[in-house]
């Protein structure tokens, strides 16, 4: 087990940290750039089927919170699956990104209660 799994769940999205593997990460003065790949696992919702892995969306980038002063940006590369039987691609419904945002879902949320004060 990695060492640093509890200290990434803290920092970072328990869903990236859970289902997606980093890849890269950079630092460029005020900002951090971190990559992810969803992991080849296949989705529970898909247990009954027979699927296999079918390559990557297009990645998108969110913004997430702040850490030590630095932009955060996630980009994020999810998976696209196979049916076998039905010859569909299918994929998880993830709900990374707060709707009409850019920003992960506790991003959004955070901001919205500041917004209120």
């Amino acid at each position: 087990m990695d060492p640093y799994l509890d200290i990434l769940k803290i920092i970072l999205p328990e869903l990236l940290v859970t289902h997606f593997d980093i890849t890269k990460h950079e630092t460029h003065k005020a900002v951090v750039h971190l990559y992810f790949e969803e992991k080849k696992d296949v989705p529970e919702e898909f247990s009954s089927e027979i699927v296999i892995s079918h390559g990557f969306h297009k990645a998108i980038t969110i913004q997430d919170f702040p850490l030590r002063g630095k932009n955060v940006y996630l980009h994020i590369k999810r998976r696209r699956w196979l049916d076998k039987t039905s010859k569909q691609v299918v994929q998880r419904n993830w709900d990374l990104v707060a709707k009409g945002t850019r920003m992960t879902v506790e991003f959004a949320a955070f901001l919205k209660v500041l917004h209120h004060y």
